[in-house]
């Protein structure tokens, strides 16, 4: 049964475990000491917060983290979709395919630049972007293939890039395979490549629920594409007296956390898949949900838990477990995402009645159970009793199938 977010369950009941972590990536006293020096270095007048040197510091730290050549810091990661997407010079009729199952804010910069977004279904598996459905919609008006690595899960990019050469755009050339990495920081792909590698751009987050974040806001886009990464540049510093810009630019004591938390990004990132690992050992042998793949070298970092319950249960089923988990358990979960279509009315505006019905059964069976790696081991067991308490209980009301 189709679910759209006024379905979402909104229990106001005390949590001992929030919907989802207010913070991802975590601080340590060596973020501390990043901060406190720059702010001592930047007391004088003569001295101020001018940015250049750290954040180009950092620029380069992430290139080489991502095997990128080329990597431009900005204010956030929608900014810096948005930038990307404005260096296509999208034209009437150009369409981008993207995965219908997705953070709003992947969508809404397609159709501010003026590109049509063309939804597309997720696989059932990895529930990123399905290379298998998207090939007939792929049109002689597409211009790029946004690809989502979605709640950590890192896809392969490989079909993609493969897709795009053998169907090019008749003036522009085989679309482009734009990346949003910003759950997937630190991540590696099926190609046992860095998450930041491959494609056209890739767009990173480090707001302050992803796997390393710079004081709650920040982004970076990495290309190997010198050309884009120059007019990124520009375009983030009021167009350095060239083109129309604005300023989406990184402060240096943003930039000088992130180098910290760059330098801790693996270690926080196997703390959290060693988590989810125990999770699933813990709820192994659950009849009634699916519990997320296993996936081994980095290449799922577990942004998000996500499970799936029997399709039986779609809709009011999941919803059900999920007001029960909150009501009794104090264990707060989030759909993490329904499809775009469903749960933004601008979207909803701008897709022409698409509709993704794989998209909408999955996300009508899908919750993500609070997750983070600091929450106390004795307390995770208890978070995965109470999952299995409340799941045997909603099987005797909506049945064992």
């Amino acid at each position: 049964m189709p679910t759209d977010a006024t379905t979402v369950p909104r229990t106001r009941a005390p949590r001992r475990w929030p919907d989802e972590p207010a913070q991802g990536g975590w601080y340590t006293d060596a973020e501390h000491a990043s901060a406190q020096q720059v702010m001592a270095d930047s007391l004088s007048w003569q001295t101020g917060w001018r940015n250049k040197d750290r954040v180009a510091a950092f620029e380069e730290a992430f290139a080489d983290k991502t095997r990128a050549r080329h990597a431009v810091a900005f204010n956030g990661g929608g900014t810096a979709l948005e930038m990307v997407l404005k260096c296509l010079e999208l034209q009437p009729g150009d369409q981008v395919i993207s995965c219908a199952l997705n953070f709003v804010g992947t969508h809404l910069p397609v159709i501010h630049q003026g590109g049509d977004l063309v939804l597309a279904e997720p696989h059932p598996l990895t529930l990123n972007l399905d290379p298998g459905d998207i090939e007939h919609r792929l049109t002689g008006r597409t211009r790029a293939i946004l690809v989502t690595h979605w709640n950590g899960l890192g896809a392969d990019l490989r079909p993609f890039l493969d897709l795009a050469q053998r169907h090019p755009h008749p003036h522009h050339g085989p679309p482009v395979v734009i990346v949003d990495a910003a759950r997937a920081c630190g991540g590696t792909t099926p190609a046992s490549l860095p998450v930041g590698a491959e494609g056209w751009a890739t767009t990173f987050s480090f707001e302050t629920k992803k796997l390393m974040t710079t004081f709650g806001q920040g982004g970076m886009v990495t290309t190997g594409d010198a050309r884009l990464a120059h007019r990124l540049r520009r375009l983030r510093t009021y167009g350095l007296s060239q083109e129309w810009g604005t300023n989406q630019q990184l402060s240096k004591i943003q930039a000088a956390v992130g180098l910290t938390q760059l330098a801790r990004l693996d270690e926080m990132n196997a703390a959290r898949i060693s988590r989810a690992h125990e999770r699933t050992r813990l709820l192994d042998g659950i009849e009634h949900l699916t519990l997320p793949p296993k996936f081994h070298d980095g290449q799922h970092l577990y942004y998000r838990y996500n499970l799936l319950v029997p399709p039986s249960w779609a809709g009011p089923g999941r919803d059900a477990l999920m007001e029960l988990l909150a009501d009794q358990y104090g264990l707060g979960s989030i759909v993490n995402d329904p499809p775009t279509y469903l749960s933004h009315d601008y979207i909803r505006g701008h897709t022409d009645g698409q509709v993704c019905p794989r998209a909408e059964q999955l996300a009508a069976r899908l919750l993500c159970p609070c997750l983070h790696p600091q929450i106390p081991v004795d307390e995770e067991r208890e978070i995965c009793d109470a999952i299995r308490a409340a799941t045997n209980q909603i099987a005797r009301n909506f049945g064992d199938s």
